[in-house]
């Protein structure tokens, strides 16, 4: 059984800092990880697959989280806030996290997909 990683995510479409004349559309997003495991898991890297509406996709990876790898204590949450710039008024994010248990054992915890959606695009 893997230890079970729940990934929730809120969207922020930031409006301030998007300029729709030149397709620069800029979204925040904050991402609560919640360890639902018995056991310590620590946040090793990140893997995302940034796609927007023209079907043109970025993978990101590294290590961390905003600077961060983050230990979550078993029942323990960690939230933070990062950002992404898209050339089209919507999008997708999708990926994993790379966690480590406190014996070595390494898996990856799915980032569900969500949608990054510029408020004059929903009807």
């Amino acid at each position: 059984m893997s230890p079970a990683i729940q990934v929730s995510i809120k969207t922020q479409y930031i409006q301030d800092q998007s300029e729709p004349q030149d397709q620069r559309f800029v979204f925040a997003y904050t991402i609560t990880i919640e360890n639902r495991s018995p056991q310590p898991a620590q946040l090793i890297s990140r893997h995302w697959v940034i796609t927007d509406a023209n079907n043109q996709v970025q993978e990101v990876q590294g290590m961390g989280v905003i600077g961060e790898q983050p230990r979550l204590a078993a029942g323990a949450s960690y939230t933070y806030t990062s950002g992404v710039v898209l050339n089209t008024q919507t999008g997708t994010m999708s990926g994993s996290y790379q966690m480590r248990l406190d014996n070595g054992e390494e898996f990856a915890a799915p980032i569900p997909t969500f949608a990054l959606i510029h408020p004059q695009s929903l009807h």
